[in-house]
């Protein structure tokens, strides 16, 4: 059987910052069942997931980082409790601590070039001495954007040079570039090859995995589609390599997103979507203060510009001051003057703003399950797994016609619409789709005719991995 091990900064549940966890948390248990063998290799964080769990270390190594020289173990988990087989690499000194990015403050921790070379050089050692012999590597972001340079043109790991490698890109915006004068942290390669590394004067990890691994994909084909005429000055690559690039709408985890088993939500959808809908609404409407009675609108994710989410304070102020036929909660934490501006609002109209400013990942089920409406006002989305879980849970998306929203949200003017879309981020357009749901709500049996066939949309990881595992064989094929 095929084995492919996936490298990446995060994973749901063990560590989870954004999409990027849920993707490598969700795919590999799929790909499993599709005959691929897959396994998850991440940096060993000192998270809560890791208390009590039981794990044997399978290998152990040095390599050289500039003047350091450090000992890394892989710690393999006992029991697979993920669904796929479970490894951590734990290197002192570089990710044992809280936070996959930044400590429990908010603050980055600033030695993120450090950190991601040493992970990927560990991993590699561990490759090449160890008993873990992948056919395919499929590495996720520009944490590990340097594995497929590393395959090819480090000398020391030379013996590795014929593994085929994968790299999905999940956001092209963080390109982990970093200056020249760091090369010392690299391993030793063929510096006629150096050009494979830089852009714009610049070391950057995603311009080189993009350049260097076999084939490269991206988390849904519309953005592949976007990276060709916006990637933040990447453009001339995309367009350029664009002969091995291939988009793949994510999928969820339909087993850990059922509405009829999910323990996270106060009542199971056994059929009547009305029921299911109005009875978990009731029951967060009670907890968070809100009029049960009206439509539901929620937020759910980072507070940050590209989520558009510094519109939604005075989306709703303007749509209240006018109007007091719905209600508001919003779910999440970024930027602390959107928080403080939805903190405002969320005073200023009690019973109808509700607001928790945190991460909290049972209430997004609830909320999921309670909602009529999901707002997702992005500037970027390169696929969007929000809207996804908001059909599920017969809640309505409405979304900027963007990345992978685009592709998995119809429009309900669209033949089996199931969503409302508008195209620029500008504010009369929000307030326009919004007062389209308030229209919605007017016609219910247009409504439910939306709900049936939005609930009908299959999308679990089944079909996206069967698109994978193509990948892989045709790169094998290759080699």
């Amino acid at each position: 059987m095929m084995h492919v091990v996936h490298i990446s900064a995060e994973c749901y549940p063990m560590a989870k910052v954004g999409g990027l966890a849920d993707v490598v948390g969700s795919l590999p248990k799929y790909l499993n069942q599709a005959g691929v063998m897959a396994s998850v290799v991440i940096p060993a964080y000192e998270m809560p997931w890791y208390d009590g769990k039981a794990y044997r270390i399978v290998h152990q190594g040095y390599f050289h980082l500039g003047q350091e020289y450090l000992y890394f173990e892989v710690r393999r988990f006992e029991g697979d409790p993920t669904g796929f087989p479970f490894y951590t690499i734990q290197i002192p000194t570089k990710f044992d601590r809280f936070g996959v990015y930044a400590g429990k403050d908010g603050v980055f921790f600033g030695d993120e070039v450090e950190r991601y070379i040493a992970f990927q050089r560990a991993f590699l050692t561990w490759i090449r001495d160890g008993e873990m012999k992948p056919d395919v590597i499929h590495c996720h972001d520009h944490h590990t954007g340097l594995v497929p340079f590393f395959l090819k043109y480090a000398y020391e790991f030379q013996s590795l040079a014929a593994v085929p490698t994968v790299f999905t890109i999940h956001n092209e915006r963080y390109q982990g570039a970093f200056i020249w004068a760091r090369q010392y942290l690299l391993p030793h390669f063929d510096n006629w090859k150096s050009g494979l590394l830089d852009w714009n004067h610049m070391i950057n990890p995603l311009a080189c995995a993009v350049r260097c691994a076999w084939k490269v994909t991206t988390v849904s084909p519309n953005y592949m589609r976007e990276l060709m005429y916006h990637s933040f000055g990447l453009e001339s690559l995309f367009q350029a390599e664009s002969w091995k690039c291939t988009g793949i709408l994510n999928g969820i985890d339909s087993e850990v997103w059922n509405p009829a088993t999910d323990p996270m939500i106060d009542v199971h959808f056994e059929g009547d979507a009305a029921a299911y809908k109005s009875a978990n609404k009731s029951k967060l409407c009670a907890a968070a203060g809100l009029h049960p009675h009206l439509p539901l609108v929620s937020f759910i994710g980072r507070l940050v510009h590209e989520k558009g989410a510094e519109m939604i304070a005075g989306v709703i102020d303007t749509w209240l001051s006018h109007h007091l036929n719905a209600t508001f909660v919003i779910l999440g934490t970024g930027d602390k003057g959107v928080e403080a501006a939805i903190h405002k609002v969320t005073e200023r109209y009690p019973g109808y703003v509700a607001s928790m400013l945190t991460y909290n990942e049972t209430l997004s089920h609830k909320i999921y399950a309670s909602s009529d409406f999901l707002l997702m006002p992005s500037r970027v989305e390169p696929c969007g797994l929000n809207q996804m879980f908001a059909m599920r849970y017969v809640t309505l998306p409405i979304v900027r016609n963007t990345g992978g929203l685009h592709d998995s949200v119809l429009d309900i003017t669209q033949p089996g619409g199931v969503g409302i879309r508008f195209d620029e981020m500008e504010f009369d357009q929000i307030m326009h789709a919004l007062w389209r749901a308030m229209e919605m709500v007017q016609n219910d049996d247009f409504r439910l005719q939306c709900i049936e066939r939005a609930m009908s949309l299959d999308f679990s990881w089944h079909v996206s991995a069967q698109k994978y595992a193509q990948i892989y064989h045709e790169v094998l094929q290759n080699s």
